[in-house]
């Protein structure tokens, strides 16, 4: 008992001294000089919202202090000062949220700036490229997000798994071919998630640190799925039975993530108003997905999915489908209803992390298979197919 108290007291003990520590060095400020000459201010626009005769603007105070807003003005070349409100408070605490009611006769189609100021006169602006009503919450637009998603998570995921009859009928080469294919297409998709990711991660308030916040996604989601895999890899092999049908829907999950990042970005364009690029999103990544049902279905090419696999095949390529497309319906739906850059950067980063595990589970099936060796110049060929393919389909996607 007493040398359990110890340990105790041991992990305590640092954390109350250092509490301590802080206490006293806030009080005395350690003779440092803690009021800034200036002050340090900074607020952050979270998102503009244009309804009828109305512009809501939602703010963030991403700065060290607490931040007034004192006054606000709208235009483009010639701003001028509008009334407003301001919902809960004009002042905000660090990191405190704001919604700044702005009644203003604007214009369908016209570019618009906001620009806030705070009592000590700091502006800070948010651009407006096409201004459109933001769609509300109802059955109708509900549905027309959720088709944006069918279109293009679902149907062309599905297209490609249609294939799966053809590919059976391969030989061990060309599976081998196959099987490096698709890690090629998802070694793409991982760069280029954890690229958007870090992009749009660069674009968030200092606070909530882009990079950090990529990091943890990529670490959950690989993390998580490798211990995922490889219980299951137990089981089924203290069953007896095969790891392809279990790697099948760890690919379609990984894809499946990914696409929740392709939905937000859609369902966002479509909420600004920027209906071009939201449509030439569309065209590009129902190209761009088709491929996509290959690397789902590739796995299992060589399985036989029937009792073995624990229920019917065709319930099978039903669920992996499902489980690769459906989640581009939730993406469209958030991006177009409730867009959230953190949410967007957190989701594309654990879109990254699951595609790199699935390329790590489907080298070491490739490692374990002697018709599927990654030594051969068939492999590397299909990896750089992989590659090739998914480049020249991401040539019809809007930048």
């Amino acid at each position: 008992m007493k040398s359990r108290l110890v340990v105790w007291l041991s992990a305590l003990a640092p954390l109350v001294l250092l509490v301590a520590l802080l206490v006293v060095f806030w009080r005395s400020s350690g003779g440092l000089r803690f009021d800034a000459p200036a002050p340090v201010e900074q607020v952050a626009f979270e998102r503009v919202v244009f309804r009828t005769n109305e512009i809501v603007a939602h703010v963030r105070n991403v700065g060290p202090m607490e931040v007034t807003i004192a006054q606000v003005q709208v235009g483009w070349l010639n701003r001028a000062s509008w009334d407003f409100t301001i919902e809960p408070s004009a002042t905000l605490p660090r990191l405190a949220t704001a919604r700044v009611r702005i009644p203003y006769p604007w214009v369908a189609g016209e570019p618009y700036e906001v620009v806030v100021f705070t009592a000590n006169g700091l502006p800070f602006s948010h651009h407006v490229e096409v201004a459109t009503d933001t769609p509300d919450v109802n059955l109708s637009n509900l549905l027309t997000f959720a088709m944006l998603g069918v279109y293009v998570g679902v149907v062309p995921v599905f297209l490609g798994v249609l294939w799966l009859p053809f590919l059976r009928r391969i030989g061990a080469p060309a599976y081998g071919f196959l099987l490096s294919l698709t890690v090629g297409l998802l070694v793409f998709l991982g760069v280029d998630s954890l690229s958007d990711a870090l992009e749009a991660g660069a674009e968030l308030p200092g606070p909530f640190q882009g990079v950090g916040l990529t990091l943890i996604g990529v670490s959950l989601s690989l993390y998580g799925l490798w211990t995922l895999s490889r219980r299951l890899e137990a089981t089924r092999t203290g069953a007896g039975g095969g790891m392809g049908l279990t790697l099948a829907y760890l690919v379609a999950l990984g894809i499946g993530v990914h696409n929740l990042g392709e939905g937000l970005a859609i369902g966002g364009a479509y909420a600004l108003g920027e209906i071009a690029t939201g449509a030439m999103l569309i065209i590009g990544f129902m190209i761009h997905n088709l491929t996509e049902g290959i690397a789902v279905v590739a796995p299992i090419v060589r399985s036989r999915m029937g009792a073995e696999e624990g229920g019917s095949s065709w319930w099978h390529l039903v669920g992996l489908g499902a489980l690769a497309g459906l989640p581009t319906i939730a993406g469209t739906s958030l991006g177009g209803f409730a867009p959230s850059p953190v949410f967007a950067v957190f989701s594309l980063a654990v879109g990254a992390g699951a595609v790199f595990q699935v390329v790590i589970e489907i080298v070491r099936q490739m490692r374990g298979s002697g018709a599927a060796s990654l030594a051969t110049v068939g492999n590397l060929g299909g990896f750089l197919s992989g590659l090739t393919v998914m480049y020249l389909t991401g040539l019809f996607l809007a930048v």
